[in-house]
């Protein structure tokens, strides 16, 4: 509940700052609504052109210094308009969960950063953002969800609802708990909406529900709290520097740059201890000295790189005090979505950090909100996993969905542990890629997709897009990290628990090339072991705990084999057909369709045929994933798998002999008859 005493307080404010010259400089937000609601049609021929009318006027709502998301989905929309189409009738879809429309949308958009431009580059789609598009569409339901923002709120008006850093689900909860709150008390205000009406022009929207009316007396909320503090700040600052005792137990927060051509945070293991010298080269005191003599156990310390990337890498921690030639810390997480420098420099709150008024040094001090916002920053992409449900899998699960015998299962498991890579070879359908992210379930113990990662490879995948390398940018071009090099970071955090890199059509890229440097770091007698990297000479290693799993389609003739370098660094496992399994002939008999068994036995038989062709062979047989989680049993969904997926399949194997194919037609055919 709202506090109505310090309510009627703020919104007295309020009401004066609109009576005066704030509704010029907010206008705009009732003025979007309705360009918004104008030009919007989800239907429209040229999806891309309307989107763009529709955000015309959404000024700094989807714009500011070093953040585009009003850019971004407008070349999404370019690109790929009928996606984008598609990704917005989701998240307006009322039917669907609020949140899951959210993650959806910001896993598409991702989808479409790593497709046309790289894995490094930002797209912009936050949940502030996303909750922008859905309050312009329904502008009496939503609100622009800014997590500081509901926080400072909620904190003023001395409410319940509670905001936690990583606890994205509740967040979103209880901000809209908290404003629908706020929008019924501002409804009841007479003299505010008198005052509202009075300025309302023809080219805004009314707002009959106060809704648009909230997101703007959080925003004065806000504000005029960030104001108050730092008149504080500044009243306090000369009395902090001579007064705060930093022999207090309570920790202190520091902002630590690092010359990764020095020493590097981003390659230091977790848990790793650090030292660094009080002292340079030359003898004389590092800048802002004091720091380092104010710095004491437990101190939090944010972790940022100077060069090749300006972003934020690490958090880490004093463990020792200085004892006047060094002080020692250690690393506590690497982060694997680092924080840009520009997001620091355009985040509100952060412009008198002591790094932002002079950066000649390394240690610096932050203030407990500073350290709090970036924090905020870090977790919008680093989320901390709460309260996580925990589906376990074990052995059992595996042989029910994955159609292989228990020896084989062993044998995959022994020899992925031992050599760290694996290939899963063989003939199409026959459940590579299921078989791939269960095999890592299994050997987890639990359905934990944040520790797998999944990608395909293909003609025109590089170095750049799996490690690192300089990508196109708005200034010229920049250095990014690719997904494999981001991976490496999140297993590193976790070095007691495993981690699967996942690669689909794995030789269908020149791996080599791909691979480059990694070729050594991947086998296990090198894992943990560091080596400069060509682009930016920096230190990296692939952690032990990573295990990498391929698969390869043995039956596409068009591909060229692998070749010895990387060959000898995995273990390659043939999977074959599972008719024959434990798990398929339970499948089978639960189905109980004397159709579908004689369809069986016929593929059976083709494979033998398959088997004995010297031109063909085991990579080329029939897998049973065709005939997998049916819903329905019919005569028409098998017919359809038969003329569909396995016929195509034998006129290219067979193509020089077509009485062979029509042989085969007739006998799988038959089976309906």
């Amino acid at each position: 509940m709202i506090d109505n005493n310090r309510f009627q307080e703020l919104l007295e404010e309020y009401k004066s700052e609109l009576k005066g010259n704030r509704w010029d400089d907010e206008k705009f937000k009732w003025q979007t609504i309705k360009g918004f609601q104008d030009h919007w049609d989800i239907e429209a021929v040229d999806f891309c052109t309307m989107l763009k009318n529709s955000l015309d006027k959404t000024f700094n709502l989807l714009a500011s210094t070093h953040y585009f998301p009003g850019k971004m989905i407008k070349e999404f929309a370019e690109k790929e308009p009928e996606t984008v189409r598609q990704m917005f009738k989701n998240l307006f879809d009322e039917n669907k969960d609020l949140c899951d429309r959210i993650v959806s949308f910001k896993v598409q958009s991702k989808q479409l950063v790593n497709k046309y431009w790289d894995p490094g580059k930002s797209d912009f789609q936050t949940e502030n953002t996303i909750t922008t598009y859905l309050w312009l569409r329904y502008p009496d339901k939503y609100y622009i969800y800014k997590f500081e923002e509901a926080k400072s709120l909620s904190k003023e008006l001395k409410t319940s609802y509670v905001f936690k850093a990583g606890d994205y689900q509740n967040n979103v909860e209880n901000f809209i708990r908290l404003y629908d709150e706020l929008s019924k008390e501002l409804c009841k205000d007479e003299e505010l909406k008198q005052i509202v009406q009075s300025k309302l022009e023809d080219d805004c929207y009314d707002d009959p529900k106060c809704k648009t009316l909230a997101i703007d007396f959080g925003y004065f909320v806000n504000q005029r709290q960030k104001a108050a503090k730092n008149e504080e700040e500044k009243v306090s600052l000369s009395v902090k520097e001579e007064t705060e005792n930093y022999s207090s137990t309570e920790p202190h927060y520091w902002f630590l740059s690092a010359n990764p051509k020095i020493w590097s945070m981003s390659s230091m293991p977790v848990g790793k201890e650090q030292s660094y010298t009080l002292y340079n080269d030359n003898g004389n005191k590092r800048r802002v000295f004091q720091n380092f003599l104010d710095a004491k156990v437990g101190d939090k310390i944010i972790g940022y790189e100077s060069t090749p990337i300006k972003q934020v890498v690490a958090i880490l921690e004093v463990t020792k005090e200085q004892d006047e030639e060094r002080i020692y810390f250690k690393k506590v997480e690497s982060l694997s979505s680092p924080v840009d420098f520009a997001l620091l420099k355009a985040c509100p709150g952060l412009e008198n950090m002591e790094f932002f008024v002079c950066s000649q040094g390394s240690l610096f001090k932050l203030t407990k909100n500073e350290y709090e916002q970036i924090l905020d920053l870090i977790r919008e992409e680093n989320p901390v996993q709460t309260n996580k449900v925990v589906n376990k899998y074990t052995k059992e699960d595996f042989l029910n969905d994955v159609y292989v015998t228990d020896t084989k299962y062993d044998r995959f498991v022994s020899v992925l542990k031992k050599k760290k890579n694996i290939i899963l070879q063989g003939p199409p359908g026959v459940g590579k890629t299921f078989a791939a992210k269960r095999l890592a379930y299994s050997i987890m113990e639990e359905k934990d997709d944040d520790r797998i990662e999944f990608v395909q490879f293909h003609q025109n995948y590089s170095y750049e897009d799996f490690m690192l390398g300089y990508k196109p940018c708005e200034n010229g071009f920049e250095m990014k990290y690719g997904i494999f090099y981001q991976f490496c970071q999140k297993a590193s955090n976790h070095p007691d628990k495993d981690y699967f890199f996942i690669i689909d059509e794995i030789n269908r890229g020149n791996m080599s090339k791909i691979f480059g440097e990694l070729l050594m770091l991947i086998e296990p007698d090198y894992r943990d072991n560091k080596i400069k990297l060509a682009y930016n000479g920096l230190d990296f290693s692939v952690p032990q705990n990573l295990h990498i799993i391929g698969m390869m389609n043995t039956a596409d003739r068009s591909l060229a084999l692998i070749d010895y370098a990387l060959r000898r660094r995995f273990s390659f496992f043939t999977m074959e057909p599972g008719f024959d399994t434990d798990g398929f002939k339970k499948y089978q008999q639960k189905l109980n369709s004397p159709v579908f068994d004689k369809l069986i036995d016929q593929v059976k038989d083709l494979n033998d045929e398959i088997l004995k062709d010297d031109s063909l062979g085991s990579g080329f047989c029939i897998g049973h994933s065709y005939f997998c989680n049916l819903d329905t049993c019919t005569n028409e969904v098998l017919l359809d798998i038969v003329d569909f997926d396995i016929l195509p399949m034998l006129n290219e194997y067979w193509f020089d002999e077509p009485s062979k194919v029509e042989r085969w037609e007739n006998n799988l055919h038959g089976v309906f008859e």
